[in-house]
């Protein structure tokens, strides 16, 4: 398996400021696949900062790699 571990950066407007749910998830904004966290957390902070004025819009950065990882018994 390949060293490189993938990282989404998306986000959007969400249900409210103490939920991670999205109020309409066809408006999420997908930023990009990053390939090292480092690049993706440039990029996460760019778009939370032009969104700053906006308490509702949040950006996450999800590392991908783990979906691909073969579950173990903690995750079940």
């Amino acid at each position: 398996m390949s060293d490189t571990r993938l990282h989404l950066v998306f986000g959007g407007e969400l249900v409210s400021t103490t939920s991670h749910d999205f109020k309409d998830p066809a408006k999420i904004d997908v930023v990009g696949v990053f390939p090292d966290y480092a690049s993706a957390y440039d990029a996460w902070k760019s778009a939370a900062q032009r969104t700053v004025d906006h308490a509702q819009t949040r950006y996450f950065i999800a590392d991908l790699s783990r979906l691909r990882e073969k579950p173990t018994a903690d995750d079940r």
